[in-house]
């Protein structure tokens, strides 16, 4: 018989959690975006999505909220980078797989 390792209660929450708050298309869009560019600022992720800004930023602000991106202020831009290492790797492996189909 083969052992597989599975993950605690906790940390199946805590993924079911993080998939449902990207799990809107637009959040998913942005984490795509996110990470296909380094770190873009609020007005290139909305202007490429054609959506209004404060949709966008009402978006980006839950995704901050649970941790999941990060922004700094360079001037007068406000960059987004993902710094969940799980979401990440998720994001990242979409890319990879659509670039294979």
């Amino acid at each position: 018989m083969i052992t597989v390792p599975t993950c605690s209660e906790q940390e199946l929450h805590t993924f079911a959690q993080k998939i449902k708050v990207c799990g809107h298309p637009l959040r998913l869009k942005l984490l795509c975006m996110i990470a296909r560019q380094d770190s873009p600022c609020v007005s290139e992720l909305w202007e490429c999505l054609s959506q209004p800004q404060p949709v966008i930023s009402q978006h980006l602000a839950v995704l901050k909220d649970r941790g999941i991106v990060k922004s700094e202020v360079q001037g007068n831009r406000r960059t987004y980078t993902i710094v969940d290492p799980f979401i990440r790797r998720l994001v990242e492996s979409m890319q990879e797989e659509r670039t294979l189909v």
